[in-house]
């Protein structure tokens, strides 16, 4: 379980890690790895792990049974992800517990048993375990993401290379003031706002200073070059 608020680099984290390990995988213990991501809050349980037809009475296979058959299925070397990006609560990894074991089957209402190759790894990312189940957080291992450890630094670079080349076309220090007015400003601005403001809803710094760059970008969109320039 990849666990820590919005912004903290989870995802980052684990594509970062899949495409190195599939960048060497020439080298011995490393192939290419594919990742599958589901959310389990945006479907329902039977769309999640199949259900009997109540019109026919016919089983149909669910989005996470379809994606561990097809993981199953692969004879070839290459590792399988299967990402659930979405809350972890009782109402559906109950029903993993026999996944999490030692014996890593899926056991469905249909009575089929899917067994996972030892290629195949279960993840969960998940901003809290506050709904968790002890049973279910000790079959987990653990990897916890603040983002205060990243800081707005690695934010700030990626977005300056996202900016209009133009801008270096018409002045190369327009993007070092443009750096500099990150450097001299933000923090401050946003210890003001935690300090003099009141949120409806709770954010963190990260997620503040990529609101700015959204906004900064609707600005910087006349400057972009497209086809029909």
């Amino acid at each position: 379980m990849i666990v820590g608020p919005t912004g903290g680099g989870k995802t980052s984290n684990y594509k970062t890690l899949a495409h190195a390990m599939t960048s060497i995988r020439h080298l011995p213990n490393f192939e290419k790895v594919n990742y599958h991501i589901l959310n389990p809050k945006a479907i329902l349980m039977g769309q999640m792990y199949g259900d009997f037809d109540p019109q026919t009475t016919e089983w149909q296979d669910g989005v996470l049974a379809k994606i561990v058959q097809d993981c199953a299925k692969d004879a070839s070397p290459e590792k399988h992800w299967i990402m659930f990006d979405g809350p972890v609560d009782a109402i559906w990894i109950e029903n993993m517990n026999t996944v999490l074991d030692d014996n890593k089957k899926l056991c469905l209402n249909s009575g089929q048993i899917i067994t996972l190759t030892d290629r195949m790894t279960m993840m969960f990312e998940v901003e809290d375990l506050a709904v968790a189940s002890p049973a279910t957080v000790s079959r987990c291992g653990m990897v916890y993401m603040e983002p205060g450890a990243i800081g707005n630094g690695p934010l700030i670079k990626s977005w300056m290379n996202t900016c209009p080349e133009s801008f270096n076309k018409f002045s190369k220090k327009l993007l070092q003031t443009l750096d500099n007015y990150f450097t001299k400003y933000l923090d401050e601005m946003l210890k003001f706002m935690r300090k003099r403001c009141i949120e409806p809803v709770v954010t963190v710094n990260n997620n503040l200073v990529q609101s700015l760059m959204r906004i900064l970008d609707c600005y910087f969109a006349p400057y972009r070059e497209s086809e029909t320039n």
